[in-house]
């Protein structure tokens, strides 16, 4: 190999990984924008129970029952603490296996 060959395999080798990296960092994105919009049909369902009934939910079961509210559980853990009727709730969302919470 001459060092037009090799440099041509260096350029081809850094393409490569700067697609690998930025594949991951595109993924990433997405998740995080995929956990926001879980957090905020949560947050809508809440507020809507509370306009049309004047309290907050007890828990998600009843935003699922009675407000339709759904989303990938597998893929998404939920916390949702309400602690009094006239307080909103804390919500939480969170890719299973990931490290931060939205």
């Amino acid at each position: 190999m001459n060092r037009r060959d090799i440099a041509k395999v260096g350029v081809i080798a850094a393409v490569l990984i700067l697609a690998v990296l930025l594949t991951g960092r595109i993924s990433s994105v997405h998740t995080k924008k995929e956990a926001a919009m879980v957090k905020d049909a949560i947050r809508k369902a809440t507020l809507t129970c509370y306009a049309v009934e004047g309290a907050y939910p007890d828990d998600m079961e009843y935003l699922r029952e009675h407000y339709h509210l759904a989303y990938d559980e597998e893929r998404f853990l939920v916390t949702y603490n309400a602690f009094a009727s006239n307080r909103f709730p804390d919500i939480y969302v969170v890719e299973r296996g990931a490290d931060s919470l939205s």
